[in-house]
């Protein structure tokens, strides 16, 4: 290859890795597999690595680099100033801020209505068409520099388009992070003993503040672009226009929004995402209403702290008033025990809340919190309810103070707390509650997918003492299970069939079903990549661990002290004992080797994820996109579009029971 040639394929490289990343994330609209992708990015790290001086700091292989140089934020000033948005919580007072809007202006203008994300508000800076800063929005004033932690997030993109970019364009939007995400990652920092995020606006706040860039990367932040504070050449005039020309060139724009002519068109719009408030991945709590016209916004001007053209029409609260009655406590797969308020029963955002999670006792603390105690509980989209404060002119004097246990509440072992954790944990090692929460971890349908497996049958078997480890499961016999409640012969058989089918699971649901520090089911697939065997994963230092662009200094020395770990090497041997596969399969030989599969409509037996890992076990790829290279389109309950575009093109449709039959299951 020529340099010339490289040039341009270094170019439209860069191009199509931002314009999936915009497809992607911000349209759910993916073109390619994943695995598609990953081969795009790492043939442009190849031809950078091979063609240095096209290398390029705005490239899509430069999003995550090393610690800055300084461990510190440097602090920047915004021009022109972030401002805030003044909120109205009802209809009356809305219709008051446009009845100013109208005595101002001789007649109500075009306003246009966007979502309000609950995250946090940043300035990104694009300087001929190069980002160049990510600034926190601070006083409005001043802001901190987090430049690599902005350009961590995958789909803003780092350079723009040349012939649409602005000379000089400084964007404003909101740093998010989604519910799934949010409650993923406070469930692992739970499980690691590890102080837990309030709401997900509060973890995308700690997230940005981090000084390690490959961390921040790890918590899959996402942005929506809003406004802009200035842009050179001035070229717009609307801000529908200007919404509409950063979609253009990739920049993510929440998609609904609408253009209203009265008041009431405003409120069907705010009604109508009420309504579905729950159904989006991310939270919002209300709707932005802006002057579209940028002439009249200018007309209208600012009072000391917010624009006079836009307005915050903020949704309920959801949040109710009840009594903490007692506390559990909960012992996880790591020991870490949790604090769990049981409440009296109270309905809170349509949905009957008795328990709320007090995420750990320095919280506890940090509210002063006793057993008794009246409290505000908030219900955050599908996020665990929480306590956000005491009501201490309620009490009474016989409320109970909130203690950590002296001993594990499950096995009465020892508890500690580290002096770098926030946690207390059980220490002892055989403690019911702990082996519970492996065996079922490892059963699971990411790791290794052991149908019938319940919390019911895991309690009979350790119970009966039948298991110790999850190697245990694969002596069971059928005299075992027939000791079971409600097991007959032929629940019995079943469940042995599915032990040992899960013994020639992959070697990445092998690596995730142990249950390691900070590694879930992504970084245990990039291991299983890396590593040829559990072996040889185990067998590596910190050194060549960190050389891995997913795994940072926490990760790798978290892998390191497992393995390091006498009890885990006996289990390691002890599973290899009993015959469950330690190696990586070649995929050239399994039976969906070389196919392509596209999923559409609900599925019954599995989840789009679970069907799709499925697949990527057995040698297939899977994509999500309809075009002549997919040779099975699986069709479930009501199917969108691709179901029409698989019949025009003559694709291969099978139902969920032929793609079951396919892969080997019933």
């Amino acid at each position: 290859m020529t340099k010339e040639e490289a040039r341009r394929r270094i170019e439209f490289l860069r191009r199509e890795i931002n314009r999936h990343n915009y497809l992607y994330y911000v349209l759910a609209r993916p073109e390619i597999s994943d695995y598609e992708y990953d081969q795009l990015l790492r043939e442009l790290k190849r031809l950078e690595e091979e063609f240095p001086e096209f290398a390029s700091p705005d490239s899509p292989t430069q999003r995550v680099g090393a610690l800055p140089e300084k461990p510190t934020f440097a602090v920047v000033e915004h021009d022109p100033r972030m401002y805030s948005l003044d909120n109205v919580y009802s209809y009356e007072e809305f219709k008051e801020w446009c009845g100013r809007l109208e005595k101002a202006l001789g007649k109500l203008p075009q306003l246009v209505c966007e979502l309000k994300i609950d995250g946090v508000g940043v300035s990104v800076i694009y300087e001929d068409g190069r980002l160049v800063r990510g600034i926190t929005r601070g006083d409005g004033y001043r802001g901190e520099d987090i430049t690599p932690n902005i350009k961590t997030i995958k789909e803003l993109p780092l350079s723009l388009p040349k012939d649409k970019a602005p000379a000089y364009l400084d964007i404003r939007g909101e740093v998010y992070m989604r519910k799934s995400d949010f409650q993923k990652m406070n469930q692992e920092r739970l499980e690691q003993g590890l102080e837990t995020f309030a709401n997900p606006r509060n973890a995308t706040a700690g997230s940005l503040k981090l000084l390690d860039p490959k961390e921040v990367a790890r918590r899959n932040l996402h942005f929506f672009c809003h406004s802009y504070g200035r842009v050179e050449p001035p070229k717009y005039k609307s801000q529908w226009e200007f919404l509409s020309a950063m979609a253009e060139m990739f920049i993510p724009v929440e998609p609904n929004r609408r253009l209203c002519n009265s008041v009431e068109e405003v409120k069907a719009f705010y009604d109508e995402v009420l309504e579905v408030r729950e159904k989006f991945l991310y939270e919002i709590d209300g709707i932005v209403v802006k002057v579209n016209d940028f002439a009249l916004q200018e007309k209208l001007g600012y009072t000391a702290k917010a624009p006079r053209w836009a307005i915050a029409f903020k949704f309920p609260a959801r949040q109710a008033i009840t009594r903490i009655v007692s506390v559990d406590y909960q012992v996880g797969r790591t020991g870490v025990i949790t604090p769990v308020a049981n409440l009296e029963p109270v309905e809170c955002g349509g949905v009957v809340i008795s328990r709320s999670t007090l995420h750990n006792f320095d919280e506890i603390q940090r509210l002063g919190v006793k057993i008794g105690d009246w409290v505000v509980v908030e219900r955050a989209g599908d996020v665990i309810p929480h306590i956000v404060k005491v009501l201490p002119e309620k009490r009474t004097g016989q409320e109970k103070e909130i203690l950590p246990p002296k001993t594990c509440p499950v096995c009465g072992g020892k508890v500690v707390k580290l002096p770098d954790e926030v946690a207390y944990r059980c220490v002892n090692r055989s403690c019911p509650a702990q082996l519970k929460a492996s065996i079922l971890h490892w059963g699971s349908k990411l790791a290794m997918d052991i149908e019938g497996l319940g919390e019911a049958v895991v309690d009979g078997l350790l119970k009966r003492g039948l298991v110790k480890s999850v190697a245990d499961l694969y002596r069971l016999t059928l005299s075992d299970l027939l000791k079971l409640p409600l097991f007959k012969e032929k629940k019995a058989t079943n469940l042995l069939r599915a032990i040992e089918a899960s013994k020639d699971r992959d070697l990445y649901r092998v690596i995730y079903g142990l249950g390691i520090r900070y590694v879930g089911e992504k970084l245990s697939q990039v291991l299983a990549e890396r590593f040829e065997s559990l072996d040889e994963l185990a067998q590596a230092d910190y050194s060549q661990l960190v050389t891995i662009p997913e795994v940072g200094d926490k990760v790798a020395t978290s892998i390191v002290n497992f393995f390091n770990d006498e009890h885990n090497r006996r289990l390691i041997e002890d599973l290899k004992a009993v015959g469950v596969n330690t190696v990586r399969k070649r995929r050239e030989n399994l039976p969906l080797a070389g196919k392509t599969f596209v999923f559409t409509g609900e599925l019954e037996r599995f989840t789009r994820s679970q069907a799709k890992a499925k697949v990527q076990e057995l040698g297939g790829k899977t994509t999500d996109s309809v075009s002549r290279n997919v040779d099975y389109v699986v069709v479930g309950k009501n199917p969108g579009s691709k179901y029409d575009k698989a019949k025009k093109l003559g694709l291969t449709i099978i139902d969920e029971k032929e793609f079951l039959a396919l892969i080997g299951e019933k």
